[in-house]
């Protein structure tokens, strides 16, 4: 299970930006009234996209907790662009947390599969019937301007999408969106191993 501990700020978003894309009336008589929805569209675009590609745009932090590892050399984080690992515990089930020293496991980067690697020869492990919690931090940045230029575009194709949407309209994601999101997506190769 992943929860996100910390969320995007408003100021982070660029409405204004949105505003231009959608060719809305901005400027002395411009009240804000709209930015709430242009704002709620854009968390929505954004959403989608990281659901579509599995990374973050926006850097934040996250929390996943697991009963065993995938690996007990080297566990896939299922998130990317990963900046840090801020901390590893290991609890248990009576909910005593032990934080695991940071000499014993590395991040090793990968644009698409971030793994969480044990500096010796194993990941530590919890007693029966308790957890494991990572927390990282992921995204490409904390500002818009350092996400990646396709990305932002295809953002703001799919909050203009959201924006004027018919809810009555059966539609998937918009064509030009998926091209500009297919580079980013991981590769998956039938036999592979996961």
């Amino acid at each position: 299970m992943m929860v996100e501990l910390t969320s995007v700020p408003g100021a982070a978003l660029p409405v204004g930006e949105l505003a231009a894309h959608l060719r809305l009336a901005r400027g002395f008589s411009d009240d804000g009234s709209q930015d709430g929805q242009l704002e709620s569209c854009l968390r929505a675009a954004s959403s989608a996209i990281e659901a579509r590609i599995g990374k973050a745009l926006f850097e934040r932090r996250f929390a996943l907790t697991l009963v065993a590892w995938h690996d007990p050399e080297a566990h896939v984080l299922p998130l990317a662009p990963v900046s840090r690992i801020d901390s590893v515990k290991v609890i248990t089930r009576a909910g005593a947390e032990t934080l695991v020293d940071p000499g014993l496991y590395a991040l090793r980067h990968d644009r698409h599969r971030p793994v969480l690697a044990a500096t010796g020869t194993a990941l530590p492990t919890p007693s029966q019937g308790g957890t494991i919690e990572v927390e990282f931090t992921a995204g490409y940045a904390a500002e818009w301007t350092g996400i990646p230029a396709d990305l932002r575009q295809a953002v703001l194709i799919l909050a203009g999408e959201f924006w004027g949407q018919d809810l009555a309209a059966d539609t998937g994601m918009p064509f030009s969106v998926s091209v500009l999101l297919e580079p980013h997506r991981p590769m998956r190769l039938r036999g592979a191993a996961q």
